[in-house]
């Protein structure tokens, strides 16, 4: 056997076919290595990526959380002003019923007063429009100068309006009949609070006579409270500032004077 091996080792066709079987196996191997280099080098790019999708979907997910809680506060907030503004709207609705029925029980008696147009009242608010309406004097004030929106809430700087106007038509007509009017636009109401323009004219109108009866400027025998919806406008309601005009208080003077 000793003899075989000496016998192939000195034959150089076979030692040359052994070194060329190596050298080939040696190109294979280095094809491999270089393949599974390539592969991982795509898998870490892969990975990578993968890594920066996540990171931006984590990113993403604490923004969505974020804005989530953010309207959930909203929601609550909302939820909150609207149960506020229903318990308005009941006590409105309640004090109308009473009013009217307080009205229809105590009759009173008129005495006319031709000079009453002799005198109109002077504000320096030029939101404050004073006009003669045949017999009786009119006095305009914009709803948003007294309410928030469609609340029957008067805003605290529109009661020093209110009280303005008071003592205004207190000095000139203090035995006068005084009535107070509410009047919105066609839009109105524009959300589910108030059944209707009638209702929510009617509760501007009574929360403006309820302020009054507070500040006692004006005697609460004078006064009586009408809603008359969007059914008497001053302007066209095709503009903003037509609108405006058209949603408003007026306290209407009449030439009667109470006994």
């Amino acid at each position: 056997m000793l003899l075989n091996l000496l016998g192939c080792a000195g034959n150089p066709l076979i030692v040359k076919g052994q070194l060329e079987q190596a050298q080939q196996q040696q190109v294979a191997l280095g094809r491999q290595n270089q393949e599974l280099q390539t592969r991982i080098a795509a898998l870490d790019q892969d990975n990578r990526r993968l890594q920066s999708l996540l990171a931006q979907s984590q990113q993403r997910a604490e923004v969505l959380e974020q804005q989530l809680a953010l309207v959930r506060e909203q929601l609550a907030s909302v939820t909150s002003q609207l149960a506020r503004v229903q318990q308005e709207k009941e006590a409105a609705e309640q004090k109308s019923q009473a009013l009217t029925a307080s009205l229809h029980r105590q009759p009173i008696t008129f005495t006319p007063n031709s000079s009453l147009l002799r005198t109109l009242p002077q504000f320096t608010d030029s939101d404050l429009r004073v006009r003669r309406d045949g017999d009786v004097i009119r006095i305009a004030i914009p709803a948003d100068r007294l309410f928030e929106g469609e609340s029957a809430v008067v805003r605290p700087d529109g009661l020093s309006v209110l009280a303005q106007v008071a003592s205004e038509i207190a000095r000139l007509y203090p035995r006068q009949r005084i009535a107070i009017e509410g009047h919105v636009d066609p839009d109105s109401p524009q959300t589910h609070l108030w059944r209707n323009s009638m209702h929510l004219s009617t509760a501007w109108a009574i929360a403006v006579y309820e302020t009054l009866l507070q500040q006692r400027i004006l005697k609460a025998e004078q006064l009586f409270l009408v809603g008359h919806a969007q059914h008497h406008p001053l302007a066209p309601n095709n503009t903003d500032s037509g609108r405006r005009i058209n949603r408003r208080v007026e306290f209407v003077i009449y030439p009667e004077t109470i006994n």
